[in-house]
């Protein structure tokens, strides 16, 4: 008897590991991580490098991180050179199939329609400029279209045998994706044009899709703390525009706009810039929910 489990049981643990083997993807943001888990489903295990409540444009690399790198079989990020800071940990982290080019690398941003890209001479003084524009995509729903696409084409080449399975968690998510874009638009259709301000240059896809209007910064250029001088001028700007709300991202200062909203009565509204930005907010479409529900309390 012990003899035949000897044969057996190698088989066994073989067979196991075949039936519940997953992807491991590694994941630059929540965001993302969320958009992975719905195309993936059972058949991936995601983590993301970075929190929802961290300023994506400052995340400072761990050891930890590149552990994750090592071990994954595909590599999600942002790209615009919002999340380069990724780039030397994968070097680090000597896994090949994260290389760009490779099969297991995937920039979500090819193929979204970008808004904000610079033209001419760029430099220092502009402040925090992205050469290849905005790359806040991921505050319009309909970026997710996109994004998942490219995650889909991703996956199935590492898992080519799960593709209609794959393929059909993108279709239900879509689906779902659509329902929900027009049910958020006609909770906010009452404030179509409204003119609001925001911190940092981080809502302009958000506010293209449900036409709200940017009257105005916090920061004078992006990465730029605000001036007395500019908040002064900003101050002036929200009397003669009547903007009534300001929004900013839970990791800013509150020191400005508290200024601003005193001397304006402009409300401040703190909102998430992404999935996992709040308690409870756990996934892209309860990021939506969130948003839009605060802005419509806030507005009223």
């Amino acid at each position: 008897m012990r003899n035949i489990w000897i044969f057996i049981l190698p088989l066994f643990l073989s067979i196991n590991s075949t039936v519940f083997a997953t992807t491991k993807v590694v994941t630059t943001t929540e965001d993302l991580k969320s958009l992975v888990e719905y195309v993936g489903g059972d058949k991936v295990s995601v983590v993301s490098l970075s929190t929802g409540n961290q300023d994506i444009h400052q995340i400072e690399p761990r050891p930890s991180m590149v552990i994750k790198l090592r071990d994954a079989d595909m590599l999600v990020k942002i790209g615009m050179d919002l999340d380069m800071w990724v780039d030397s940990l994968v070097e680090t982290a000597r896994n090949s199939n994260l290389f760009y080019g490779k099969k297991g690398y995937c920039d979500v941003s090819v193929g979204v329609k970008k808004l904000e890209v610079p033209e001419g001479k760029i430099d220092a003084s502009m402040g925090d400029i992205h050469l290849y524009g905005n790359p806040h995509y991921l505050l319009s729903p309909e970026s997710a279209k996109v994004v998942t696409k490219n995650i889909l084409n991703t996956l199935v080449k590492i898992s080519p045998k799960d593709k209609e399975y794959f393929e059909k968690n993108r279709a239900d998510f879509l689906k779902k994706l659509d329902e929900k874009i027009l049910e958020w638009k006609e909770k906010i259709s009452r404030y179509k044009g409204t003119k609001i301000v925001t911190y940092h240059n981080s809502w302009p896809y958000f506010t293209n899709t449900f036409d709200l209007q940017i009257a105005g910064f916090v920061e004078p250029k992006p990465g730029i703390p605000p001036s007395p001088s500019h908040v002064a001028k900003l101050i002036e700007t929200i009397k003669q525009e009547e903007v009534r709300l300001i929004i900013v991202e839970s990791y800013f200062s509150l020191k400005a706009p508290d200024l601003i909203s005193r001397k304006t009565g402009a409300k401040v509204l703190l909102l998430p810039g992404q999935t996992g930005g709040v308690k409870g907010v756990n996934n892209y479409f309860k990021l939506f929910d969130y948003i839009i529900e605060k802005i419509e309390e806030t507005m009223k």
